[in-house]
């Protein structure tokens, strides 16, 4: 028979340094898969737009109101899809919250010319006088 040499026939807690740290690591590995699968879907979907490239222009303000139009001419206002019935009264919000708002219009280059300036003639009617239109450079 087998028998111990010294100690008692009761469970000891072990050592720090008999700690099995598998558990730990394969509960880890299953957090990073889980975070690497559904970060994708937590992204938000962004309009594509194809800016147009000019050599010549400035840095616009951080705290701008972002205005996008695609090619097919639908508009985002603040990445949230609007409708150009909707724009004005929403930019009157905002010019209620921050007075000196001034709003980047981000327009596709084969967008019509007629929604951009439909756009400006919005944001002039709603009391937004200070906008610019956003360029890549080339």
């Amino acid at each position: 028979m087998a028998g111990k040499i010294r100690g008692s026939d009761s469970d000891e807690m072990p050592a720090i340094s008999e700690i099995n740290v598998t558990p730990f690591v394969d509960v880890v590995l299953v957090l990073l898969v889980i975070f690497m699968v559904t970060a994708p879907m937590l992204v938000r979907e962004q309009m594509s737009v194809n800016l147009p490239k000019a050599q010549s222009g400035e840095k616009s303000a951080s705290q701008a109101i972002s205005i996008v139009i695609d090619k097919l001419g639908a508009v985002q206002l603040m990445e949230k899809p609007i409708s150009m019935d909707q724009l004005g009264a929403e930019i009157k919000k905002l010019l209620l919250a921050n007075p000196n708002s001034q709003a980047v219009i981000s327009a596709d280059q084969d967008s019509k010319h007629g929604d951009v300036v439909k756009v400006m003639d919005l944001l002039k009617a709603s009391g937004l006088t200070r906008f610019a239109i956003q360029i890549d450079r080339k």
